[in-house]
């Protein structure tokens, strides 16, 4: 009688994990270059130059032990506990309009002790969860509009419509645009893809016309986003402040930089230039040649996730990873090109490297999952090695 033999258990992508940690180093190193000075200066803040790196490196270490328990849980277990996630997140959401904190005019925040705690970022891995289970349970089912991509549509604009109500515009983009790439991703009908898009851009162009007349004010605000945007330099030192801050920070940069912990705009000069800005401050420091790089390596880490999510032989893993990736990477293009000046701000942070406890937890968590993702596909190839199947 032979013996049992023990179940094969695939590695994780190791470099992937390298990658991801670099990032979050790296982010930390950038969280203080650029708040050190802020932080030295304000009895707000202690006088203490490291109060915003050490509460960075909190959320760092958290989120870095969470990646690697959730590596080690197999990806398809989450096909069927993703419920257990999703419905505090819904709680979350439904309540942090109306008990929550406000800051920098949305109340989109929970206050734990002297940390925060923003829902809309456990919500967009909630839903790329369960909508990775619920187009992979369809099959081909969501290529029918009724049966298929309806129900999905309906999903995604619950969700926005609860994020929204804070209101976060920049989330609610990053939200549709990560649920698009995995509604296609998932097989769904290009037709009735463009179809929908054109009907939704309609209902938006409704709801924001509903929206102006209801709250004009604070429209106005977001209009002169655009406004500054298109032309930042006619109000300088109103709406266009932030953009012409951070298109001084690159330009100081110029080909090699000013050097790490030089950078001129981070001297209460750029507001923000630990969280929405950061880009600059690294722009500013490291120059042109120095951002291209860090670029660069961003793509790379892109790339190298969405080669394991295509390589899954399982349907769940594969939209599950695109959807992960597609979120990282769309707020990584929001950020930049709002720091550059190529799309108008929305507020939207750089994933690993802004300052922001939930988001890099949350960033480092759905990396955790991609790492559980790539385990299966090595765990084939080395039952293939081994002339098992």
């Amino acid at each position: 009688m032979n013996a049992p033999q023990k179940k094969v258990r695939g590695r994780p992508d190791f470099l992937l994990l390298i990658m991801t940690l670099v990032l979050v180093g790296f982010g930390l190193v950038m969280v203080f270059s650029s708040s050190s000075s802020i932080a030295i200066a304000s009895d707000k803040f202690g006088y203490d130059a490291l109060y915003f790196t050490k509460r960075q490196l909190i959320w760092a270490a958290l989120g870095i032990a969470s990646m690697l328990f959730l590596m080690n849980i197999p990806y398809k277990r989450f096909k069927k506990l993703h419920v257990l996630f999703l419905i505090p997140v819904l709680l979350m959401l439904v309540l942090v309009p109306f008990i929550g904190e406000e800051r920098n005019g949305a109340t989109s925040w929970f206050g734990v002790g002297g940390l925060g705690i923003q829902p809309t970022e456990p919500a967009k891995l909630a839903l790329i969860l369960y909508l990775g289970a619920l187009i992979a349970k369809k099959g081909e089912k969501f290529r029918d509009f009724k049966k298929g991509l309806l129900p999905v549509i309906i999903i995604v604009s619950f969700f926005c419509g609860l994020i929204m109500l804070q209101p976060d515009l920049g989330s609610c983009l990053v939200l549709a645009a990560c649920a698009s790439i995995m509604i296609l991703a998932g097989g769904a009908n290009l037709k009735q893809v463009a179809a929908t898009g054109l009907i939704m851009l309609v209902v938006l162009a409704v709801l924001f016309a509903i929206w102006i007349m209801a709250d004009p004010d604070g429209w106005t605000y977001r209009f002169d986003r655009i406004t500054s945007y298109m032309d930042p330099l006619a109000d300088e030192l109103g709406s266009g402040f932030h953009l012409v801050r951070s298109l001084q920070a690159l330009g100081h940069g110029g080909l090699t930089g000013a050097g790490f912990g030089e950078s001129v705009q981070k001297l209460h000069y750029l507001p923000y230039p630990y969280n929405d800005f950061i880009f600059a401050i690294i722009a500013e420091e490291f120059g042109f040649i120095g951002s291209t790089l860090f670029l660069l390596f961003y793509l790379f880490f892109l790339w190298r996730g969405l080669l394991i999510a295509l390589r899954c032989p399982d349907i769940y893993g594969t939209i599950v990873g695109v959807g992960i990736i597609g979120l990282i990477g769309m707020q990584a293009v929001i950020n930049i090109g709002g720091v550059t000046g190529t799309i108008p701000i929305t507020g939207v942070t750089l994933p690993f490297i802004s300052y922001g406890g939930s988001s890099l937890l949350f960033t480092l968590m759905s990396v955790g999952i991609l790492l559980s993702i790539s385990r299966e596909y090595n765990r084939q190839e080395r039952m293939r090695d081994s002339g098992r199947k």
